[in-house]
């Protein structure tokens, strides 16, 4: 087995009972069915209901609109152990990580009260809607509109690689509240109940490298009408805000995620190695193996390291945008190099998707580019230098 990571500092006794749950409650109820859900392509409503009612959602929600009443440590150790046991389908993550905090840092009490308790037992289940066909990490290109009428507003667009977008009834849609040409200062974000929203479309499930399981999708809103209190804040204009103030955390889960996977891949490989047999010894025994897995122990240890002090930095209220943005890109980099590091040691077998590291490999590939490109991190870093 891996040399065990150093203990981590933000990891309170609470949240080491959470992970033991975390871990059972996934090997019993979600690996079973993984194949399953790679087949329909995303986790089903009831499986989002159920792991609801055994407390995997919206755990850093106050227990005042019906959430766990935890901190980010808690929604952090839930990534983890999915990460770990190879389940990228789950999208609980955006949902209670992303989303709700959203709607408790921005929404008006009526929005929080509103939602919140719906979103903690799945009723609700919520997507975000940024990305456009033809606009990815620039946020300030964001073409999708909606026009106020009276008390309601009028959304005209598409969005595309919308995490939860099969199966959410309540989409987050950034969109354009003020004059074209207006930058950041023209963007709202705009609350969508999809089951009352005559106009809106799914489109495409869309077909991926990588992680299968998981629920992405094409939106498209026609002018769908939404009530002017569907609105984050009530006041337009606000929504580069509010995505600037989330990134970060966001960020943060994507390098939370990577080094849960990191140290299932090398976990993975050492079993692999040590009992595959080749020219009459294990591989093993060979020492560019040992060398090589040494090295990508190196590797873990070192980004387990780093995002330990982004989460501890983070639960302070310290974390800022540079260097949340440097832990996504350096962490999804190191991550990628690893399970291609892991991957090559099994031979022919690790190219067969039935071996774990083969899945590793292929949802790797995403961390660099979702979340905001890692040329874009970069650049961003680099303004704060």
């Amino acid at each position: 087995m891996s040399l065990p990571t150093f203990p981590s500092p933000w990891m309170t006794e609470e949240h080491a009972m959470l992970r033991e749950s975390v871990a059972r409650y996934i090997g019993a109820k979600w690996t079973p069915r993984a194949a399953e859900f790679r087949e329909l392509g995303k986790m089903p409503p009831e499986v989002w209901r159920e792991a609801a009612a055994n407390g995997l959602l919206c755990v850093s929600v106050p227990a005042e609109y019906g959430g766990g009443g935890g901190d980010f440590g808690h929604e952090a150790v839930i990534l983890l152990e999915q990460a770990r046991a190879n389940m990228s389908g789950w999208g609980g993550g955006l949902h209670s990580a992303i989303v709700a905090p959203y709607i408790l840092h921005h929404g008006t009490e009526e929005q929080k009260r509103r939602w919140l308790p719906r979103m903690c037992t799945a009723e609700l289940i919520s997507a975000i809607a940024m990305t456009e066909p033809g606009t990815g990490s620039d946020l300030q290109g964001v073409r999708t509109t909606a026009r106020r009428d009276g008390d309601h507003y009028v959304l005209n667009g598409a969005k595309t690689f919308i995490t939860n977008g099969q199966n959410a009834n309540l989409v987050c849609v950034v969109a354009r509240t003020g004059e074209a040409g207006s930058g950041a200062k023209g963007m709202s974000l705009v609350f969508v109940e999809t089951d009352h929203a005559p106009g809106f479309r799914r489109g495409r499930h869309l077909d991926k490298v990588g992680m299968k399981a998981q629920d992405t999708s094409e939106l498209f809103f026609d002018d769908v009408r939404v009530p002017a209190e569907n609105l984050l804040g009530m006041k337009e204009g606000q929504g580069f805000f509010q995505l600037m103030q989330e990134l970060p955390q966001e960020r943060l889960i994507i390098a939370v995620s990577g080094i849960g996977a990191m140290e299932r891949a090398l976990d993975e490989t050492l079993a692999y190695a040590k009992e595959r047999k080749a020219f009459g010894k294990t591989v093993w025994d060979f020492q560019n193996t040992k060398f090589k897995l040494a090295e990508v122990q190196a590797t873990v240890l070192a980004t387990r390291a780093f995002v330990d002090a982004c989460m501890v930095a983070h639960l302070k209220g310290e974390l800022d945008a540079a260097r949340a943005a440097l832990a996504k890109a350096w962490v999804s980099e190191q991550q990628c190099r690893v399970m291609d590091e892991c991957l090559q040691l099994f031979g022919g077998y690790g190219y067969m998707m039935e071996y774990p590291i083969a899945e590793l490999y292929v949802d790797a590939r995403v961390q660099r580019i979702y979340g905001g490109t890692n040329e874009i991190m970069k650049e961003l870093a680099s303004r704060s230098m």
